[in-house]
């Protein structure tokens, strides 16, 4: 759903939303009301907590982390005797916005990333459109290191 949609799908009911802002170690205990143009957040007591609320309630995002099929150079994928792991580790770059992180999982799941691989080489580029880029997080060559 749009920003646009869910702030008019909160515009409707007037209902109080409780969160912990976690965007510092205070933990500030947020109450966010929504309500026709007006959009209040209580219980922050810095700037941050207030954008944290307007996020997490308008578009929220999520890094994903998620592990890939290895398969090694010749084709074959990783056995028991080969001493190198079956699955390589990726993330999101950035947060990835909520709504679409399960068809994220899917289109990884199926992905089979060709080693070796370093930490931080890019494996989906603009993944589905979002202009977020998912990377290896561990560096593997076919020995296994």
């Amino acid at each position: 759903m749009s920003e646009r949609g869910v702030a008019d799908e909160l515009k409707s009911s007037p209902d109080v939303r409780r969160m912990i802002c976690i965007t510092c170690p205070l933990g500030c205990h947020l109450e966010v009301s929504v309500h026709d143009d007006t959009f209040l957040v209580s219980g922050n007591r810095c700037q941050r907590g207030e954008a944290y609320a307007r996020e997490e309630v308008l578009n929220p995002r999520r890094t994903v982390t998620a592990t890939c099929a290895a398969v090694l150079p010749d084709g074959r994928h990783p056995g028991p005797s080969d001493g190198i792991p079956r699955r390589v580790p990726v993330r999101t770059s950035q947060p990835f916005p909520r709504e679409r992180i399960q068809e994220l999982l899917d289109l990884l799941h199926t992905m089979e990333i060709q080693l070796p691989v370093k930490s931080g080489d890019m494996v989906v580029e603009n993944a589905l459109g979002t202009g977020i880029d998912v990377i290896c997080t561990r560096s593997l060559d076919a020995s296994g290191r």
